[in-house]
Parts: structure tokens; C-alpha cells; sequence
């Protein structure tokens, strides 16, 4: 039986800011999902802790809102848990590469096959709007009693040197794009990250949606044009075809050099994507051959009060 969008939605109340660009985001969440026709109990939303942190309360699957900077951590346990699972985490910029930076670079070095949603505004908006790692060296938004002293993190950049194994781009007032993003992050084979750019109204009155629109720029015959592009619009190839070090070496750099651009020209799209590398669950049938026929959420742990599954393979396939 198709899902309806309607179907993705809870009624749980909504009290993010008006004009928050996290409604686009889990608007887009929804109506992917809902077009890929998932089973609610197939899939699963992890969240952590700041505004977006409530994104687990309004998709109607199986969601977990977990700690500050470990949403990582939860969503690879329960995939490998449970391979058959549909998972997306999704955090904020301040959750994801502030405290979370360490578990973020981890992941890479796995490649688990799940999609990890980042909402990018520059500020940590649920404290009052202090500076983010996203947020650039030198501006200073309303909240803040002089210029940032940082510099930024570039989300991009950190995945692809990462290990990521796919790495976009969206904006969260472009929802349909946006969507077809999060659809090409979960039917990639290995580990996605999505960087989504978004306005934050309260506390961000730098990179506005109208900074975004460009309506602070004209061209030469005075019409407002975007910030925003799209790397598709210019016939951009972010895919390794072939399991070679020259064309592997060439992807890489070309996203790197694409997720520098910003100012008067913001790329979004697919960076890069590879489905080359093996995933985490093949090289665990390495250590434990039926561990897609048996995974550990399928075994029974207990009998009466007892433990009854020896899970010490498993366990010492994550020594370092």
C-alpha cells in the first residue's frame, strides 16, 4: 500500500521561529520519504540536541532524539544493528561540528550506509545565537557582543577529507531540490552527508533568505539574481566511475575547490559520491559471515532473565 506524505507527518506542535529554514528541511525529509514509498517501521529519525534537534518529534517513523554531538553515534549503532533500517541522523551545524566533530570525522573512516542531515545556520539558535563552527571569521550577528574570532569549518571539505562517500549541498527555502537530495543521499550505497544551508531569522542577520536571493546584489541589467547555483545547471560530474587513484584524486579535488566558493556564489548539489568503497556491513561478513541473515536486532538476547547471544565477535570487530 503507497504512503501518503500525509502519512510522514505527526501532530506533534511546531514552535520553531517563523520563517525558520528547518521547516524546509523536514518538509523535504517527509515528501522524500513519502516518494520513495519507505515503510514507516522500516526507517528511523535520530536527532540531536539544539532546534533541529526536535526533527525526530515531527516525521512519523521510529525516532530517537539523542544526545549533544552523539546523534552519530546512535544512528550507526542502530544500522548496524539493524541493517535493514532506513536511517537518518540529522543535527545542527553547532551539534555536528562543534562537539560532534570528533564522532563526525569517525564516521567517515567507516562509511555505515546511512544519510547524515546537518541544518547549517551559522549560529547555535537554542542558546541564544552565539557563534557556530559554520559561521565566518570577522561577522558578527545581532547576538554577538563583537566579531567572530574563528575561523569557520567548511561542512563540505570536513566530509570529503572524512571519508565520506557521498557529500551535497542544499538550501532549505529550495524544498523540491532539496528533496531530491535527500533521496539521492539514501539510495546511495555507503555513508551520505547533506549540508543544508539555512537562514536562522532570529538570530542570524547576516545570511538572511533575502542574503541568500541576492536582493542585496544586482547584475548589469539590474535584475537581483541568486547566490545560489546548482552544480547540476553547469554539467557538473561529482561520480568516481572507475576504482582508479587518477580519477578518484580528480573528484576529490574538484570538490574540495567547489565547496571554497561562497560570498556572490554558493553552490548546491552533489559534490562528490562514490560507491566504490566498500561499505562497513561487507567488511563485517568479513568477521561474521551471516551477519545480514542474523543481525543483532533479529536475536533474541535473553530467555528468562538470562543472556542467550554471544555478541563478542561483533564487539571485537570495532578494536582499533
Amino acid at each position: 500500500m503507497a504512503l501518503k506524505l500525509s502519512d510522514y507527518k505527526t501532530d506533534v506542535h511546531n514552535d520553531w521561529c517563523p520563517g525558520c529554514g528547518d521547516f524546509g528541511i523536514v518538509n523535504a525529509i517527509q515528501m522524500a520519504l513519502a516518494e520513495i514509498n519507505i515503510p514507516r517501521h522500516k526507517a528511523a529519525i535520530f536527532s540531536g540536541v539544539g532546534c533541529s534537534g526536535k526533527t525526530s518529534h515531527f516525521i512519523n517513523v521510529f525516532g530517537v532524539h539523542t544526545l549533544h554531538g552523539r546523534v552519530l553515534t546512535f544512528a550507526q549503532g542502530a544500522k548496524i544493528a539493524n541493517p535493514e533500517m532506513t536511517v537518518i541522523a540529522a543535527g545542527g551545524d553547532g551539534d555536528g561540528l562543534g562537539i560532534g566533530a570528533g564522532h563526525f570525522v569517525a564516521a567517515g573512516r567507516r562509511d555505515v550506509d546511512m544519510t547524515y542531515i546537518i541544518f547549517d545556520n551559522g549560529v547555535y539558535g537554542l542558546t541564544k545565537g552565539q557563534a557556530s563552527p559554520t559561521l565566518k571569521l570577522g561577522e558578527q550577528t545581532k547576538s554577538l557582543p563583537k566579531p567572530n574570532t574563528n575561523y569557520n569549518v567548511n561542512p563540505i571539505g570536513l566530509a570529503v577529507t572524512s571519508g565520506f562517500t557521498f557529500v551535497a549541498q542544499g538550501y532549505s527555502y529550495d524544498v523540491r531540490h532539496l528533496k531530491d537530495l535527500i533521496i539521492a543521499a539514501i539510495q546511495h550505497k555507503g555513508l551520505a552527508f547533506l549540508n543544508v544551508l539555512q537562514p536562522c531569522p532570529t538570530y542570524n542577520d547576516i545570511n538572511t533568505r533575502d542574503w541568500y536571493a541576492g536582493i542585496d546584489q544586482v547584475d548589469e541589467a539590474q535584475k537581483r539574481h541568486s547566490r545560489i547555483y546548482k552544480l547540476e545547471d553547469q554539467k557538473y560530474d561529482p561520480v568516481v566511475h572507475y576504482d582508479e587513484e587518477s580519477e578518484l584524486n580528480e573528484k576529490l579535488s574538484q570538490a574540495l575547490i567547489k565547496s571554497l566558493e561562497w560570498g556572490n556564489k554558493i553552490p548546491i548539489g552533489i559534490f562528490y559520491k562514490n560507491e566504490l568503497i566498500s561499505q562497513y556491513s561487507e567488511r563485517l561478513i568479513d568477521k561474521i559471515p551471516n551477519y545480514l541473515e542474523n543481525p543483532p536486532a533479529n536475536q533474541a538476547i535473553s530467555s528468562k532473565g538470562k543472556p542467550i547471544t554471544d555478541v563478542s565477535k561483533i564487539l571485537d570487530s570495532f578494536e582499533v
